[in-house]
């Protein structure tokens, strides 16, 4: 069977998790978000916020998560994998903050393809702050820009998701893939 693999990507606060969450819903397979889990982790450890202090350590860690996630893919029977975000943020998150990275970074980004990229922009709307999520949202407008710059570094075409509803949304994604 040929999987594809669907990334969607986007600044924070900008619907991902709900799309993901509606995806779910209807029985598609979701690779969910893993910097969550890696700042909890880090707290329980006593960093409180990892990608500030120590942010090589966090895309590591990040790097690595997704890297898994990506191939899982043997394992899998279904014609379609979302991923709450892909490899490439994790350079393009690097690059938001001017901090350098191993070569191995971009290798395993270039080396590790996906097939659709979505991309949602910022959407003052819904924008909000929380334990995990502390950039402003010019802070979100600085990040879409470097996440669209290098998913395109990357040979990437980026789908624009419309501002809408999220099963108008999650819909407008499946009709691009399905």
């Amino acid at each position: 069977m040929n999987t594809k693999r669907i990334v969607i990507t986007g600044g924070p606060s900008t619907g991902k998790t709900a799309i993901i969450n509606q995806l779910l819903a209807n029985g598609y397979f979701c690779h969910e978000e893993i910097s969550r889990q890696v700042t909890l982790d880090a707290r329980k450890n006593g960093i409180e916020q990892m990608f500030i202090t120590k942010p090589l350590l966090f895309s590591e860690l990040l790097l690595k998560g997704r890297l898994e996630q990506f191939n899982k893919i043997e394992n899998n029977t279904n014609s379609i994998i979302f991923y709450d975000r892909g490899l490439p943020d994790v350079t393009a998150y690097l690059h938001h903050i001017s901090a350098s990275y191993p070569e191995n970074f971009t290798s395993i980004c270039t080396s590790n393809k996906y097939d659709t990229v979505f991309i949602l922009k910022p959407w003052e709307a819904i924008y909000e702050n929380d334990n995990e999520r502390y950039e402003s949202f010019e802070q979100a407008l600085e990040i879409h820009d470097n996440l669209v710059k290098t998913y395109t570094k990357y040979g990437y075409n980026l789908i624009n998701v419309p501002f809408d509803t999220v099963v108008n949304r999650t819909n407008f994604i499946l009709n691009h893939v399905t």
